[in-house]
């Protein structure tokens, strides 16, 4: 296999990005400097060498905490569990968080052969277990795998529920989205809009 044939293999099994893209990116690559990619690829070590999973929450940092763990202002009562730790970047930027986080590290799929071991569930059991938090909020995508995941979760937790402790477990709330037509909604998200409705005040 040549370079560029490797380089393009590489590429295309990144997400969203076919064959056709990946060809795309290497012949654009090649008409970079070689100092240009030598960077991009200085980069790509980096990243490979620094990075790794935060020894308390699984979000990926370059300490053995992350800044979100290490923050003592956030509520040590409220926990997010997220399916990926992109995820906790959409969620802070809403601003209404200011708890602290679970990395799950994907979601239950056993279509492609992930199961609850290839998943952090236990280590969140145990986070649950030992310490002193109220609520977990699961936050898992509204889709097929990571509802099955949300309920996956609920369960294992379920033991700790209801103690003298008091810890609930919540789910996001899903439904329309801002600025969006009734007209153009599916049934499901409909349904979904409906459940979790709210009195007006």
């Amino acid at each position: 296999m040549s370079a560029i044939d490797d380089l393009a293999s590489e590429l295309a099994k990144l997400p969203g990005i076919g064959r056709k893209t990946a060809l795309r990116l290497t012949y654009h690559l090649l008409k970079q400097s070689p100092e240009q990619s030598r960077r991009l690829a200085g980069a790509l070590t980096t990243l490979a060498e620094r990075v790794r999973p935060c020894a308390r929450c699984f979000n990926l940092t370059e300490e053995e905490l992350c800044s979100i763990c290490r923050d003592p202002r956030r509520d040590p009562a409220l926990l997010c569990a997220v399916e990926e730790s992109s995820d906790i970047g959409a969620i802070e930027r809403a601003g209404e968080f200011r708890g602290y986080y679970h990395v799950l590290g994907g979601r239950l799929s056993p279509l492609d052969g992930v199961g609850p071991e290839d998943l952090t569930i236990p280590q969140l059991v145990a986070r649950v277990a030992a310490g002193e938090i109220r609520e977990v909020i699961i936050a898992t995508n509204p889709s097929l795998e990571g509802e099955a995941t949300a309920l996956y979760v609920q369960r294992q937790l379920a033991p700790t529920m209801g103690s003298e402790r008091g810890l609930t477990v919540t789910r996001i709330a899903r439904g329309l989205p801002v600025g969006g037509d009734l007209e153009y909604a599916d049934g499901v998200t409909i349904a979904q809009a409906l459940a979790a409705r709210r009195e007006m005040r």
